[in-house]
């Protein structure tokens, strides 16, 4: 494994963009960043899909990369880097590397779909022959419209670029197979919340978790629970912690719910999103509020 790789172990969080009116709020992405080290993340991934990265422009984009790496201060960053061509990943990588990035995350291309998943065989492996920085493959086919195949991660597993896969498609069975097919050392992050205790049983390297925004010190617990072998521990953080915040954040939202439970959390003033994105009712912030309390009593 490489130290880049091995840098990248446990939880990280996909940090949401803070924004005021039309700008973005490099202030409070600092204030973001502080509260999410001091709650012990492993490392941060701006520019993600909680990120909004698809509604920042080029200057924007840089931007939110630069403050995170100096904010970071050491902390390992994974940017966002996703595109829907191969140059325009790879001029995304080029600034990510520019600023300090450690490595960077990408999807499949998310409006031309493949007509063959030898199609995003050929667009991974490009980028990759390309890149400045390690890479992170991404799977969300809730955003992308189909998930990165088994057997293509199998094979990309192998170029000397590709360190790892983060799978948001929430299907612990896919999950399962990467781990059972992909060789040792290569990295599984689980990035579906409400899978991070059971993808950790199951062997995963750790998760990049929205919620960690908002309550980092649970998603921390729960995996040093796990490492220690305290699979019963990592289920009650897991079920009084996390799971309901989760719920009601899936219901409302991610993006808007995250920066609506940050907001509660004093951790943000705003909960600004960009359109077509729309912020929480007041019916609904309440309930965000509420469960946020009841998530951070035990670790304050």
């Amino acid at each position: 494994m490489t130290d880049v790789a091995r840098r990248f172990d446990g939880v990280h969080c996909p940090l949401v963009t803070p924004f005021d009116g039309d700008a973005v709020d490099h202030e409070a992405l600092e204030a973001l960043v502080d509260h999410v080290v001091d709650g012990g993340v492993d490392g941060l991934v701006p520019c993600g899909t909680t990120g909004e990265f698809a509604s920042l422009d080029d200057a924007e984009y840089r931007a939110v990369l630069a403050t995170t790496v100096e904010r970071a201060d050491g902390t390992p960053v994974m940017a966002g880097t996703a595109a829907t061509s191969v140059k325009a990943t790879v001029d995304r990588i080029d600034a990510a590397a520019e600023v300090g990035a450690d490595a960077a995350l990408i999807t499949l291309p998310y409006f031309h779909g493949a007509n063959d998943p030898a199609g995003d065989v050929a667009f991974v492996e490009a980028v990759a022959d390309e890149t400045a920085l390690p890479l992170y493959l991404y799977n969300i086919p809730a955003c992308v419209g189909r998930s990165l195949d088994a057997d293509a991660v199998v094979e990309l597993s192998g170029h000397d670029a590709i360190l790892g896969v983060k799978d948001s498609s929430g299907d612990l069975n896919y999950f399962s197979e990467l781990l059972r097919r992909t060789p040792d050392g290569f990295q599984l992050f689980e990035g579906f919340d409400s899978h991070l205790v059971p993808g950790l049983v199951m062997g995963a390297t750790g998760g990049v978790n929205a919620l960690s925004n908002v309550i980092p010190e649970p998603f921390v617990a729960a995996a040093t629970a796990v490492d220690r072998g305290d699979v019963a521990e990592a289920r009650r953080i897991h079920e009084r912690h996390i799971a309901p915040l989760f719920q009601q954040c899936v219901e409302h939202g991610f993006a808007p719910a995250t920066k609506a439970a940050l907001r509660a959390r004093g951790v943000l003033e705003t909960d600004e999103v960009r359109p077509p994105l729309v912020g929480l009712d007041g019916t609904a912030r309440d309930e965000i509020s509420s469960l946020v309390e009841t998530s951070v009593t035990a670790y304050r």
